[in-house]
């Protein structure tokens, strides 16, 4: 199976100019022979707390339904980042559109302290298939907990997809967490990092792909957007530029 990694500098509020951007980035995917793409945490809005509770949107709402359209023409699955609301409050969700079947909604579990006064934690894991894998997402912070991965691996999954929104700090911690996920459950890792201005900070890219034996495979820049493809079956990933 072949799944990608998107480094992307989202836009902050701006739903119509990113939704065109992650079509864009979809379609290059798959021109490439992608099956799966990964986006960025908050993606679709950017990783923009304070401005969560206007820009959210439940996963049955009609800005969602180009995305899907495309999914369905290219035969290639999607997971964005969305704030999404529920009973309970805003939430970290990451909707996931596949092909000809119906969308599935991941939602972060365990929040930093920085974004509880602002979000809701989850409280369902997910693990789902693609190809020939079992996959479960994870979102950044809970991430970096290695309970995490240990659940998600105990449900099945067979590859760990990290959507994140990570500091220059958070990205050394996490270049040095993966491997060891990788290497625990027998499973490779690929994380999808935003670059640019965010919130308080500025993302710091290196998204990256490690193999099941926890060994660095393809990772990008802290600046550039751009793009890791993965092939799990050769076991090889290459960083290419985004052309968007």
């Amino acid at each position: 199976m072949k799944l990608c990694a998107v480094q992307l500098a989202s836009r902050k509020g701006d739903l119509a100019s990113n939704l065109l951007r992650h079509m864009r980035c979809i379609e290059q995917a798959a021109s490439l022979g992608i099956e799966l793409v990964v986006f960025p945490e908050l993606s679709l809005t950017g990783y923009e707390p304070t401005l969560a509770r206007q820009v959210a949107l439940p996963l049955t709402c009609a800005s969602l339904e180009p995305l899907q359209a495309l999914c369905d023409k290219l035969a290639i699955s999607a997971a964005v980042g969305l704030p999404l609301p529920s009973a309970e409050g805003i939430r970290i969700g990451m909707p996931i559109l596949r092909p000809g079947m119906p969308a599935l909604a991941y939602v972060k579990q365990r929040l930093h302290e920085d974004e509880r006064p602002f979000f809701a934690p989850g409280d369902h894991p997910l693990v789902f298939d693609a190809g020939p894998l079992t996959i479960a997402p994870a979102i950044c912070y809970e991430s970096m907990f290695i309970d995490h991965a240990a659940h998600a691996h105990r449900l099945g999954a067979e590859l760990y997809l990290v959507s994140a929104a990570k500091t220059a700090k958070g990205i050394r911690e996490g270049h040095e967490h993966y491997p060891q996920v990788a290497r625990a459950f027998s499973m490779p890792v690929l994380m999808a990092n935003c670059v640019g201005p965010c919130d308080s900070f500025v993302g710091a890219g290196g998204s990256a792909a490690w193999d099941r034996h926890g060994n660095l495979l393809a990772a990008l820049t802290d600046k550039a957007e751009g793009m890791i493809l993965l092939d799990v079956a050769s076991n090889t990933a290459r960083a290419v530029p985004l052309g968007i």
